[in-house]
Parts: structure tokens; C-alpha cells; sequence
């Protein structure tokens, strides 16, 4: 290893170097390359992963936890209703104890101050499995996946379409990093979060990638090697429905925006995808989506995250 990464938390790509960025991202497609021949390579035996979830998943805990088995650990799961938190256990305290049990801590959570907290009390590796401001394992499992279609990443051009949310915090943070253009396209009062924005083109003058955030897509679309799209409305976010359909229509992934886009262009969700809403069957279902590659590789990314820190 070109650096030493053990005891590090994952909670932001923004904490990241680009060094370990392009660290976890080589590792990862040696985990894969090294499953795919058959090989066992068990770094973590005799190691626990403890594994909160105050959100529902499919991705994440299977992926960790298939990931901890084929590194020769244990994955806890652990449900908000297995813990203490509802009843009034801080956060810190929780933090506490689970570093005398496990050897890290994967959280997937709705308020990213948790994870913060979380992280700022424990004395073992938390990784941010997901929180309402960021996706940074999803991010490195898009960056992997990018790497594998292209064969680079420095000097790719990523759109973003859609609500600048969690996911596209994260893929901003990951783009300045490793010298991927990004661009948002969303409706106004949908852009991404400024302070991300600003922190992303501050990392980007090391790499020299270019941060866009623009309202119309077509700016950039022929550029693009790449269009992403998330849902428009997220766990939690079920009261501004009608709302969120109305104004992110316009910026629906289909035929003809994908047309738009250089011909050797990919789709990228990071699922579930809301069929209908933010992509079309005819885009996700096609030749161009490369989402079952980027769902694969989440196992393979999130294991090298786990090597490298525990």
C-alpha cells in the first residue's frame, strides 16, 4: 500500500486525499479481479463489522455483509430497533461501546450530524454507509465503475441530472478528487449543497477537474461520457411528493436526453430506480446502463474500504 489507511474513518471523500482515493479505488478492482479467479483473500478474519441501520437498504447491507464474509469477517446488523439509540442512548455513548465489541462501524443514517458524532466518539474505523448529506461509498463504487467502461478517469466528463442531493454531494467530492468534470443540472432550488460545491472546486484545482452546476442539462450533455440520475424523492421526503414530480419532470432521463450525450455515453443510477419518474425503462434497460456494474461494484469498493481501515 502506497499509504497506510488503517484506523481511518470514511464519513466524507471530501477528508479523503486523492492519494487514498485512487488507493481505495485500485484496491477495489484488485478485490474484484481476485474474486472473479476464485481466490480467497480473507484480511479480516477473526474481525467484526457493526452495522447501524435507521434506514431500510438493500445494497448496503448486503453488500457490506457479503463483503465482511468474503474477507473472512462477520457483519452485526443492527436495526434502530436493536439499539438503545430510541430510547435515549446518545450517540457518543453508543459510539463508546460499540469500539469495545467490533473492529468498525458502518452507519446508515437520516441525519449526517449522527455519523459525525459517531465517528468523533469511536475509537475503531465508521464508514458513511449513507446519510442525508452524503453517499461516499456509492460515489467510489460510480468512480470504479467509470474506470472499468473508459479505462481512465482524469479528464471524463460526468452530468449529473436531477436533484443535487446526498448522492451528488458525494460524486462531486469524488469527480475533484480523481480529475472527473462534473456538471449538475438541476432546477433551482434543487442545486446541490454551495458549501460542497465550493469545497469540491477547491479540491478540483489539484486534479483539474471542472465543477459545473447549471438548470439546463443540454450545456453539457454533449460532452458527456456519463449521465447519472437519482430518485426525486428519498426516504423521508414523502410529504413533498407532487411537489418534487412537478419541478424535476423537465429533467427526466429518457431516449431523447440520452441522445444528446456522446454515443459511447453510459447511464448511471445508483438504484432504486423510480421506473417512470427520474429514468425511462428504455434508458435503464438498455445497452448504455451500466447500473447492475455499479451495483456490483459497491461489494468490491466497500471491501477495499474495509481492508484498508480495519
Amino acid at each position: 500500500m502506497a499509504v497506510d489507511m488503517r484506523g481511518r474513518h470514511l464519513v466524507s471523500l471530501h477528508d479523503f486525499t486523492a492519494e487514498e482515493v485512487r488507493q481505495v479505488l485500485a484496491t477495489g478492482h484488485l478485490m474484484k479481479l481476485r474474486w472473479k479467479a476464485g481466490e480467497t483473500y480473507a484480511p479480516l478474519r477473526g474481525k467484526t463489522l457493526g452495522m447501524i441501520f435507521q434506514k431500510s437498504s438493500t445494497r448496503t447491507r448486503i453488500s457490506f455483509e457479503v463483503g465482511m464474509f468474503q474477507l473472512g469477517g462477520h457483519a452485526l446488523f443492527l436495526s434502530a430497533n436493536d439499539l438503545q439509540l430510541k430510547r435515549g442512548e446518545t450517540i457518543a455513548d453508543t459510539a463508546r461501546v460499540l469500539s469495545r465489541y467490533v473492529q468498525g462501524i458502518m452507519i446508515r443514517a437520516y441525519d449526517h450530524q449522527d455519523v459525525v458524532d459517531l465517528a468523533t466518539h469511536s475509537s475503531v474505523p465508521v464508514i458513511n454507509g449513507l446519510s442525508d448529506h452524503l453517499h461516499p461509498c456509492q460515489a467510489l463504487a460510480d468512480l470504479m465503475t467509470l474506470e472499468e467502461k473508459f479505462g481512465r478517469l482524469a479528464g471524463l466528463q460526468l452530468v449529473y441530472v436531477g436533484d443535487g442531493n446526498n448522492v451528488a454531494h458525494s460524486l462531486l467530492y469524488g469527480c475533484a478528487k480523481t480529475g472527473v468534470n462534473i456538471a449538475v443540472a438541476s432546477p433551482p432550488g434543487y442545486t446541490p449543497d454551495p458549501g460542497v460545491v465550493e469545497r469540491a472546486r477547491a479540491d478540483a484545482e489539484a486534479t483539474g477537474a471542472k465543477i459545473e452546476v447549471v438548470t439546463d442539462p443540454r450545456e453539457v450533455l454533449p460532452r458527456a461520457h456519463a449521465i447519472y440520475t437519482d430518485v426525486w424523492v428519498s426516504m423521508g421526503q414523502d410529504a413533498e411528493r407532487e411537489r418534487r414530480l412537478r419541478d424535476l419532470q423537465p429533467y427526466q432521463v429518457n431516449a431523447a436526453l440520452m441522445a444528446g450525450a456522446r454515443p459511447d455515453a453510459i447511464f448511471l443510477h445508483c438504484l432504486p430506480a423510480h421506473r417512470g419518474e427520474e429514468v425511462t425503462d428504455d434508458v435503464i434497460d438498455s445497452k448504455r446502463s451500466a447500473v447492475l456494474d455499479e451495483a456490483e461494484n459497491r461489494l468490491h469498493v466497500q471491501k477495499a474500504v474495509l481492508a484498508l481501515v480495519m
